[in-house]
Formats: structure tokens, C-alpha cells, sequence
């Protein structure tokens, strides 16, 4: 019973991290760009109120049914649940119920059911906004895959925690640090940043997905976005940049803290830099990727 409680407890400390942290961290990229652009810019904590106003307004809907109006609670719970499946500061609460396999599975699935909720709006923006973001998903979830698959081949297991093991005990080697690099540039269209932003393209299909969303289903999917770009970088620091691990809870959470802001720091300048790509482009460009990233299983497969 207390090894339950326990699991419960720290289960419900990933997820109020995530629920919590992921709109900071979007108000300090949202403040970076404007330094860039010499403007002031709003306040870090401007998703914040931005959240906490549009959960006030009425929820308007373009389409009825039970189904459509769960989607976006379901996309926001999905992403929360790959937060527990996640190691935060330390091992992740539901490690023992899942390994790699199913933790590509719970990331692909918010992505799906924001696809399903944009095709159900009825709106043709948000059918192509829907249909964009199946081709991104497409492209960039094998990377993801990949780069995961390099380390649990060195780890000779799937399961998190014995990846990031096996990278403290052994250090940094050619394949893990291809491969990580592979989990980052994916990272950039994961976080829906410029030059892959092509599924929301304002300029052209007016938020796309997101279109006919208004009130409290916009404040969820806007949240579900946040939270998995959060925990995705997470994910990252945490398989492939360890270093420096305490073994003390808070110095390590304030640690990996330090380590997605670094990274979250870096998608913001590519976003910053960078126009956006049409599809094919993007297209293109992972599928790049993703050969390179076999060469980082391949060098793990002789042992680099």
C-alpha cells in the first residue's frame, strides 16, 4: 500500500511539473523572440492569463457530439500520461508498466487525436491543417523512434531508465550523440516552431488544426502543444544529456530544468532565424534526417 501511494504521489508531482512548468517555459520563448525582434514583449507569464481566459469564455463548437467535445481533454490527458511514463528528476512513476514501445505509442497518440478533433470540426482549414499534420507526424515520428532505438541498443534493454543508466555509467559515445542530435532537430516540429509550424501556418490556413476552436477547447489544445513540447525535451536531456546526476531529487529536477531550458532555448533561436518550409520541403528535410539517424544504429550496432 505504500509503494502504491508512493507511485501515486510521484505520478501526480510529473504531471502538476508538467501542467505547470510547460506554460513558463512558453512565456520565456515567447519573451526571447521578442529580445530578438527588439520589441518589449509580453510577460513570461502571459500564457498563463491567455489560459486562464479562454477557459472563461463560453465554449462554442462547430460540431455536435460527445466524441468531438472530448478530444481535446483526451489529447491534453494523453500527453500527461507520457509525463509519468517519463523520468523527471527521477525514475518514472509507471516505469514497470512501460518501456520504449509503449512510450512512442502515448507520444503519437496526442498528435493523432489532434488530427481526429480537426478532422471532425468540419472545417476544410482545419481539414488541412489535420492533413499537414499527419505528413509532419509521418516524417518526424520515426526519427523518434530511431534515435530511441540507438539507445536501447546500446542499453540492451527498452526499457527508459536502463538507457539513461547505461549513458551515466558509460558516457557520451558517436552514436548516441548522432542519435541525439537526430531527437533534436525532430524536436523542432514536435514543438510546432518555425520552419516546421506548417500544420497551424496562420498566414495560410489560419491556425489550421486549431481553426474552429474557441474557449475552453482551445486553452486545452493550446496546453496539450506546451506540456508535449516540454516533455519531449525532457525526454531528451534525460536519454541522451544525463549529466550531471545527484541522486537528490530537487537539485535533480532543478538540473533537468536548466537542461530543457537550454534546449527549449535553442528551438526558439531556429524558430527566430528561419521562414517557413512548405511540406515537401519539410518532408524532405526529415527524411534526411532520418538516414542519418540510421547511421547512428549503425555505428551503435559495431560499437561507436
Amino acid at each position: 500500500m505504500t509503494q502504491s501511494l508512493a507511485v501515486l504521489l510521484q505520478c501526480v508531482m510529473n504531471v502538476a511539473i508538467a501542467l505547470l512548468l510547460a506554460p513558463l517555459y512558453e512565456g520565456v520563448l515567447r519573451k526571447v523572440r521578442a529580445g530578438f525582434h527588439s520589441r518589449i514583449g509580453p510577460p513570461i507569464t502571459q500564457p498563463y492569463w491567455d489560459l486562464f481566459k479562454l477557459l472563461g469564455k463560453e465554449d462554442l463548437r462547430s460540431v455536435g457530439g460527445v466524441a468531438y467535445a472530448s478530444l481535446p481533454a483526451l489529447a491534453l490527458g494523453a500527453i500527461l500520461l507520457l509525463a509519468t511514463l517519463v523520468p523527471i528528476g527521477a525514475a518514472a512513476p509507471l516505469a514497470f508498466a512501460a518501456d520504449m514501445i509503449v512510450v512512442l505509442y502515448v507520444a503519437a497518440m496526442s498528435a493523432v487525436l489532434v488530427m481526429m478533433n480537426a478532422y471532425a470540426s468540419g472545417s476544410p482549414y482545419a481539414y488541412v491543417g489535420g492533413s499537414r499534420e499527419m505528413m509532419m507526424a509521418l516524417s518526424v515520428e520515426p526519427i523518434l523512434a530511431i534515435a530511441l532505438a540507438v539507445a536501447a541498443f546500446k542499453a540492451q534493454t527498452l526499457a527508459l531508465d536502463g538507457m539513461i543508466g547505461f549513458q551515466l555509467n558509460n558516457g557520451p559515445t558517436l552514436s548516441m550523440v548522432i542519435a541525439g542530435l537526430a531527437f533534436f532537430l525532430a524536436l523542432q516540429a514536435f514543438s510546432g516552431k518555425l520552419p516546421f509550424d506548417i500544420p497551424e501556418a496562420d498566414q495560410e490556413i489560419m491556425g489550421g488544426p486549431l481553426v474552429e476552436q474557441s474557449g475552453p477547447r482551445l486553452a486545452l489544445l493550446r496546453w496539450t502543444m506546451w506540456v508535449k513540447q516540454l516533455v519531449l525535451a525532457i525526454l531528451l536531456v534525460d536519454v541522451f544529456w544525463p549529466w550531471p546526476h545527484f541522486g537528490i531529487l530537487p537539485v535533480d529536477l532543478l538540473a533537468t530544468g536548466v537542461k530543457v531550458m537550454i534546449v527549449l532555448l535553442l528551438v526558439a533561436v531556429v524558430d527566430i532565424v528561419n521562414p517557413r518550409l512548405r511540406i515537401d520541403q519539410a518532408m524532405g528535410y526529415y527524411l534526411r534526417v532520418a538516414l542519418s539517424s540510421l547511421s547512428a544504429l549503425a555505428f551503435a550496432v559495431i560499437g561507436k
